[in-house]
């Protein structure tokens, strides 16, 4: 189990584009990719549920990753995030 605090930089937050993008890439990985945003435990491989979050531009999440390959997991997700979801 790894985990990693990151905060969203893109403008908009994760609408629509965001999160899918955000799923695609945690679907790549067979580990349990998960998001931590205040008290919800949101499923980072699930489009409506990122969605429903309500994460926006300047909060701070944790990414939560747990299985064979979490480092890459983790790493991907972050760095993803951190650049702003190619926006």
């Amino acid at each position: 189990m790894v985990e990693r605090k990151v905060t969203v930089v893109n403008p908009t937050g994760l609408h629509l584009r965001p999160a899918g993008l955000l799923c695609q890439t945690s679907m790549k990985f067979d580990s349990k990719v998960m998001i931590f945003y205040k008290e919800k435990e949101i499923n980072a491989k699930s489009v409506l549920n990122v969605m429903a979050s309500g994460i926006r531009c300047g909060d701070e999440i944790t990414v939560h990753c747990d299985g064979p390959d979490e480092n890459e997991a983790v790493e991907a997700v972050c760095n993803l995030i951190e650049t702003g979801l190619k926006e």
